[in-house]
């Protein structure tokens, strides 16, 4: 199944981006996957407001925070200090607070991350080179789902935890050698509704904004990764976690 070849575009919903007045774009609704089909200059993105149902986004929040230490329910995890979190063992996900080499200092990312998939296949971004974790079943049966809607095989996949709107994602695009020329990268989205904000490399005012909510899914690919980079702001109103992600094929 080809999710963005030709569709019927008759009684399609109506688009939930802001889109630039500037870009030129065309979009069609999939009813199979009740999902938006976006074309754009130099890439297409796929979109689906409620890809996972829930009873199980609710279950993947729990699931990603379950520890032995602390009630995920009630824990402020901005709070929680480095040294505390270090002694936490997560039942589940084993999440890391990396640091980043910037302007001759060494600053932990703004959000929490973890890296899982097949035996060997490692990830380097940010001058961080993630060796995988073994996969475990949650994960197995997210990935599973969105390999059968989007045709596509996924190898890897990396967490990002937000543990409320001042933990976001600065501007880049996917395009490490690793990932191939032109890298299919499937985007789901659990807990609290962040800003997913795309920019045209040669023309940065030229911007899509995509509110991704609970349970979503988003799809990135053709050549998107060389013409557009993407970001997740800073939030300040948003004071709950956000679960992101990213499945990738690792070549």
């Amino acid at each position: 199944m080809d999710l963005f070849s030709e569709l019927d575009q008759s009684n399609q919903p109506k688009l939930p981006f802001i889109i630039s007045a500037d870009i030129e774009y065309s979009y069609l609704w999939h009813d199979a996957v009740q999902a938006f089909i976006l074309k754009v200059p130099n890439g297409e993105l796929m979109f689906a407001e409620h890809f996972f149902n829930r009873k199980v986004s609710d279950r993947s929040v729990e699931y990603f925070q379950q520890n032995d230490t602390l009630d995920w329910k009630n824990t402020n995890w901005q709070q929680v200090s480095e040294h505390d979190f270090a002694q936490i063992k997560f039942t589940h996900i084993n999440w890391q607070r990396d640091k980043i080499n910037m302007y001759g200092r060494s600053l932990y990312l703004p959000r929490l991350t973890a890296w899982y998939g097949d035996s060997g296949k490692r990830y380097t971004y940010s001058g961080i080179t993630s060796k995988p974790n073994a996969w475990n079943q949650g994960l197995l049966y997210i990935k599973q789902k969105i390999e059968q809607a989007t045709a596509t095989s996924f190898n890897s996949v990396l967490l990002n935890w937000y543990r409320n709107g001042d933990d976001h994602m600065s501007w880049h695009a996917d395009d490490e050698q690793e990932l191939g020329k032109n890298p299919v990268i499937a985007s789901v989205n659990f807990g609290q509704t962040r800003d997913f904000v795309l920019r045209r490399m040669d023309d940065p005012a030229k911007k899509i904004v995509i509110a991704l909510p609970h349970g979503s899914l988003l799809v990135m690919r053709g050549q998107l990764q060389h013409y557009w980079q993407h970001s997740v702001p800073k939030r300040k109103k948003v004071t709950g976690s956000r679960f992101n992600l990213t499945f990738r094929y690792i070549v």
